[in-house]
């Protein structure tokens, strides 16, 4: 389908837009490179001269006068400690030969690689001889005999020597000035030289400006202007408006190729909305299904109770009553059974537990992680009594999160301590929490048995043991149990894989933000892993 009349643009030339730009700037292009050759060569003296002097020779004059500073600090240093033989002059001198030493330093870095660095040996040399021959033996003199020691033909010598390292200082000063001078001379030469060639280049430039902006009123903007008007009619949802401009060769092409994606636009959002529609409906097939399945887990492990409570009252009243006709073996038998029931009784239990994290409608507020936490050692009072286990914490902080839920966390994490302790000794437990972000990263390590490296992930996975039933009681719920609840406050939870000796657990919490933030932070109240 055609457009409208402002679609369509009347019959021009039939040259493509880049022929008008090579005739139009082919003109301007050796005007320009002179220009841009002589900028160039004027902004690279000026700015070479320029560093000249901010970067070497102004620097070395400011360096050159605290080497001086240094130098008479040192002098009177060396005078006051012949006078009074008092200690903070003997400072004075060796604090002047750090500044000396790093005036020196400062001096070679500047004038790297000029002729001035002469001056700065003939000064270092000088220095080196006066301390050598009369400085360090002077103040060795009188720290030995005491003050007014010094022999005066000694004094003498030493101010003569000075008098040599100050006439190489004054001459290394009129030096910098001297260069200070030319390089100011060189900057003003190099200015004038760089506005001249600026100026001629601003003239090229403007005139350039002047020649593509009729260029391109003539053959670009028109028929641009045209193209944007039929794109933006298909831009708001008229897919089906064809684009049909005439104009310089290259546009049309590019008219032409602007349709064409409009068709495959056309075609692929067909596609996507049937893909999206599809993509809705497994998406809520999703849920319903998770939703079930966490029903069925919870109304599972829930009504399983009952039957595996009966078994186990009646094999227990069965031991009881008929203990004294049954062989050994019966009795033996009977105590599997019961044992058996017990553990099946405790895992569906556990297993409960576990469905009920996320399902339950609690509210995730600020909580001390001491109080959680007070909860769970008493708790496990008993098992810490019969260990030995000694629980140390540092300061906890205060969390976003279900009361209930962090001290089940605390509870399995201290428990599992407690219970694969090393036999060689009791339990030591250290508590630690630092601050990552918004989070809170919490550390619990104990000096147990520890983890190997390659089960760091198979521990979080839901009854998975690594030892077996005759080592240690558990159902291999705990750790999974403790991922649970800490994906459902935002966080994650983690086996230190990089710790020597015993296990060290490290899950993160959502810290508490400033009070206009707590909302947003909460997220949807009793959604897994909503953040």
């Amino acid at each position: 389908m055609g457009v409208s009349g402002e679609g369509r643009a009347a019959a021009g030339p039939r040259l493509s837009t880049r022929s008008w730009f090579t005739m139009t700037l082919a003109i301007m292009a050796v005007l320009l490179a002179v220009s841009a050759v002589l900028g160039t060569w004027a902004l690279s003296r000026s700015t070479s001269t320029f560093d000249q002097m901010t970067t070497r020779i102004s620097p070395g004059l400011l360096w050159a006068e605290r080497l001086r500073g240094a130098l008479l600090d040192q002098e009177a240093g060396v005078h006051g400690y012949i006078v009074s033989g008092r200690r903070e002059f003997a400072d004075g001198f060796d604090e002047g030969q750090v500044t000396e030493r790093t005036a020196v330093a400062e001096l070679r870095r500047s004038l790297a690689g000029s002729p001035l660095l002469a001056d700065l040996d003939a000064v270092e040399l000088r220095a080196g001889d006066w301390r050598a021959a009369y400085a360090r033996p002077t103040i060795e003199t009188v720290r030995t005999r005491g003050p007014g020691t010094t022999d005066p033909a000694q004094v003498g010598n030493g101010k003569a020597l000075f008098d040599r390292i100050k006439a190489a200082m004054d001459e290394q000063t009129a030096n910098l000035t001297l260069a200070q001078r030319r390089a100011t001379a060189d900057i003003g030469q190099a200015r004038m030289w760089r506005n001249t060639v600026l100026t001629g280049v601003l003239v090229m430039f403007v005139i350039t400006l002047i020649a593509v902006a009729l260029l391109l009123r003539y053959a670009v903007l028109g028929p641009l202007d045209r193209l944007g008007t039929a794109a933006r009619r298909v831009a708001d949802g008229d897919f089906s408006h064809e684009i049909d401009i005439r104009g310089p060769k290259d546009l049309t092409t590019l008219a032409s190729d602007v349709d064409a994606m409009r068709r495959r636009i056309s075609e692929a959002l067909g596609v996507s909305r049937d893909a999206q529609r599809l993509l809705q409906e497994q998406a809520d097939e999703l849920r319903r299904s998770n939703s079930e399945l966490e029903q069925f887990a919870y109304v599972a492990s829930h009504d399983l109770q009952e039957p595996v409570r009966k078994v186990t009252a009646f094999c227990q009243l069965l031991q009881r009553r008929y203990a004294d006709r049954l062989d050994e073996r019966a009795n033996e038998y009977i105590a599997f059974a019961v044992d058996g029931a017990k553990r099946m009784q405790s895992l569906i239990a556990e297993l409960l537990t576990f469905s009920r994290v996320g399902r339950d409608d609690a509210e995730r507020v600020p909580v001390p992680l001491d109080r959680p936490l007070d909860q769970a050692l008493a708790n496990l009072e008993s098992l810490t009594e019969d260990t030995g286990a000694v629980v140390v914490r540092s300061e906890l902080p205060e969390v976003v999160g279900d009361p209930a839920l962090l001290a089940m966390l605390w509870q399995n994490l201290i428990g599992n301590a407690m219970k694969f302790r090393s036999p060689a000794r009791p339990p030591q437990i250290q508590i630690t929490a630092e601050r990552a972000g918004d989070m809170w990263e919490v550390a619990v390590a104990d000096n147990g048995i520890g983890v190997e490296a390659r089960f760091a992930d198979k521990i979080f996975v839901i009854f998975q043991r690594l030892h077996n039933r005759g080592e240690y009681e558990g159902t291999g719920i705990g750790l999974a149990l403790c991922k649970k609840i800490v994906e459902y406050h935002g966080g994650e939870i983690r086996l230190d894989v990089e710790r020597g000796e015993g296990t060290r657990f490290v899950f993160t919490l959502p810290a508490v933000p400033v009070p206009g933030e707590i909302a947003a932070a909460l997220g949807p109240v009793g959604v897994p892993g909503s953040r």
